[in-house]
């Protein structure tokens, strides 16, 4: 770090994975061999002891297992446009990459560097399913072809991912992945929000706690004011998990000291100084003017050694990820195991895929013998334990409610209203049925000419009640057929349109059946019930105080009130009194009976929907349900083998993680198995 202690240019040290006694893992630090940094491999061959760890994390990667939520350790390089991040992933991969104006990265480079001994290097580019052999030559122009099969011929990102493998001898064994440098400004050809964009993709690199940052700064601008690190600092506050890598040390040389040895920006990893390839350097020989600037320039000399050079970011870069690597092996091994049991969970709470008829036919009997049990319950029983906090699904007590309220509209209709009109309706009655016959005879036609108007007047409510209790039986019907079908697509199909037209049968059954009812009403009069005689005795014991008030000329009362009856108007029924005897009377006949009426609509109602409720869970759903299933639409019993598209994606969706957890988890077992413990 900033003020270490300073380091043999001429050394370099190295680390090896041991598995400690607690189970978990961590790097010894060894020195090798002194060799001439001017011809040294930027990291000496300890590699063989890492390389498997690094090896499983990149076959983690590969088998996309961040797919499943489970994150891995990364190196992350992130810059503003022209912090001289290319230079710096060119300076450690020891080759060529793309350049120009503008943003050169658009997609995110998975930089995958290998130490290998053979000569010859070996490079490759994995993307859309492909791989691609490539060489040194050429790689430039491949990955411009590669980054426009990703993103297109034009200048915006994408998200899909392309991998550069390169096998060479004396490269750090490292994974980086190499982000859009963040730019502001968009440039032509670029979309408007491309800054958005960018923030957008780095962020979701950087945020995982298991992400390693590595800032790319240019020596020429104020930390402080980069915009890569205002987001770093916006995921890593403490910088516990940020290197800082600054660029173009021998443009801006003054004050550089200072800034890596203040770190204002807390940078809790440190800084390395470095110098940009220029022109056509070869990397050995910039490489060798950078450690000689190092050493000579006046300004530059006087930064610690430990923190300047490739070869010193190299050796951090592999120490900080092999660290990484052996503190978040455990938690990955567990986050795969607990996942891949999940998924395990989850595909067997899912149907069994049903194979024949005798299969489905099964199924299809406990499906239908559950919904009607339910149904039974809510519907007639009044146990809701199985919907507990749905009120809706709480249906004896909302029939209950639904019953009331029809009571009420019956009770708070105008023709349940005797005060109003008092005796005039009655009045009109009787006068369109006198005829040549003996006096003070009580017409029955009068009576029933009103008892007819005034159930025609009410016909509407009972008729409404009965599409709105379907209605209501229809929805709690459905949901339960579909909660117990609803693995088998097929039967799901049938069981909503059995539902659906059985219904229809039963509310036009009960519309038909109300229909009579008021039409029976309308037809005759007739009681048993004696309540309806003692009623009428009781609102004729008032008829003689009643008219004596009305013909009363001296007080001439405007309301006269009538006990069970209330306050009436009588002003225009002086008009009439010698009909207002036989009104009177007429009047309390049919109030008496009236309350008759409205008590048989309500009770024969209540009783009807019961039997019906009951005949429908227990013999006419499962009928339907058959005919539908075996009708010309159903497809018969074996459509039910056919898995919906949900339940079909879902059960493929947790086939393909579980293969990609056991493969994953045969791959951490494999390192684990073969962990050895160096201790020299």
């Amino acid at each position: 770090m900033g003020g270490g202690k300073q380091a043999n240019p001429s050394m370099t040290t190295s680390n090896a994975a041991v598995l400690n006694g607690e189970g978990s893992f961590a790097l010894v630090e060894v020195e090798k061999d002194a060799v001439p940094i001017n011809c040294a491999p930027i990291v000496s061959s300890y590699n063989e002891k890492i390389r498997p760890l690094l090896d499983a994390v990149d076959k983690l990667r590969n088998l996309m297992i961040m797919d499943e939520g489970i994150q891995l350790p990364t190196i992350v390089v992130v810059g503003d446009q022209s912090s001289g991040k290319s230079s710096v992933l060119e300076s450690l991969a020891g080759i060529s990459l793309p350049r120009g104006q503008g943003i050169c990265t658009r997609v995110p480079l998975i930089m995958r560097l290998q130490h290998h001994s053979s000569p010859q290097p070996e490079l490759s580019l994995e993307y859309n399913g492909r791989t691609d052999r490539t060489d040194e030559d050429n790689v430039t122009d491949d990955i411009v072809k590669a980054t426009n099969s990703i993103a297109g011929g034009g200048k915006g990102i994408s998200n899909a991912p392309l991998t550069l493998l390169v096998k060479k001898e004396g490269v750090p064994d490292l994974t980086m992945v190499d982000l859009p440098g963040i730019t502001r400004v968009p440039i032509h050809g670029q979309p408007e929000n491309i800054y958005d964009q960018i923030k957008d993709m780095i962020m979701e690199y950087i945020k995982p706690e298991e992400s390693i940052i590595l800032n790319v700064l240019s020596a020429s601008v104020d930390f402080a004011t980069c915009e890569s690190i205002r987001m770093s600092q916006s995921v890593d506050k403490t910088g516990g998990r940020t290197l800082a890598v600054v660029t173009k040390v021998d443009k801006a040389p003054e004050g550089l000291l200072e800034k890596v040895t203040g770190d204002d920006v807390n940078i809790g990893l440190g800084y390395v100084c470095v110098r940009n390839r220029i022109g056509d350097e070869t990397y050995e020989e910039a490489r060798a003017i950078a450690h000689e600037l190092f050493q000579s320039h006046p300004l530059l000399s006087k930064i610690d050694k430990s923190i300047v050079g490739i070869p010193v970011l190299a050796q951090k870069l592999v120490q900080i990820q092999a660290n990484s690597i052996a503190r978040n092996l455990p938690e990955i091994v567990k986050k795969i195991n607990d996942k891949l049991n999940y998924c395990l969970s989850e595909l067997n709470k899912m149907p069994k895929n049903l194979s024949s008829v005798a299969e489905a036919m099964t199924a299809f009997m406990q499906i239908i013998g559950l919904a009607k049990e339910s149904l039974r319950k809510i519907l007639l029983r009044g146990e809701f334990e199985e919907y507990s906090e749905d009120r809706h699904m709480h249906c004896t007590a909302r029939l209950v409610e639904m019953l009331n309220q029809y009571s009420d509209a019956l009770h708070n209709c105008v023709q349940s209203d005797p005060k109003n009109n008092f005796l005039i309706e009655e009045i009109k009655a009787l006068e369109e049925v006198k005829g040549i016959a003996l006096p003070n005879f009580l017409p029955r036609n009068a009576f029933l000419t009103i008892l007819q108007g005034k159930v025609n007047g009410i016909s509407s409510i009972p008729i409404g009640f009965v599409e709105q209790f379907w209605t209501y039986i229809e929805e709690v019907v459905i949901s339960v057929l579909m909660r117990h079908s609803d693995n088998y697509y097929q039967l799901q199909l049938c069981a909503r349109r059995a539902g659906h037209n059985l219904m229809a049968k039963m509310k036009e059954r009960s519309i038909k059946w109300m229909t009579e009812i008021v039409d029976m009403e309308k037809l005759t009069d007739y009681t048993c019930d004696p309540e309806y005689v003692a009623e009428w005795n009781r609102l004729m014991a008032h008829q003689k105080t009643f008219i004596d008030g009305v013909l009363d000329n001296e007080k001439r009362p405007s309301t006269i009130t009538i006990e069970g009856i209330g306050e009436v108007e009588v002003e225009v029924l002086r008009q009439y009194p010698l009909m207002l005897p036989q009104a009177f009377d007429l009047k309390m006949r049919m109030a008496a009976y009236w309350k008759v009426v409205m008590r048989r609509f309500v009770d024969l109602m209540a009783l009807h929907l019961q039997l019906s409720i009951s005949n429908l869970v227990n013999k006419e759903m499962e009928a339907e349900i058959v005919n539908e299933l075996m009708g010309p639409y159903g497809g018969g019993i074996e459509r039910m083998l056919e898995e919906s598209p949900a339940v079909a994606v879902k059960r493929a969706n947790l086939n393909k993680s579980i293969r990609k957890l056991r493969d994953s988890k045969e791959v951490v077992a494999k390192i684990i198995d073969s962990i050895v413990t160096y201790g020299h």
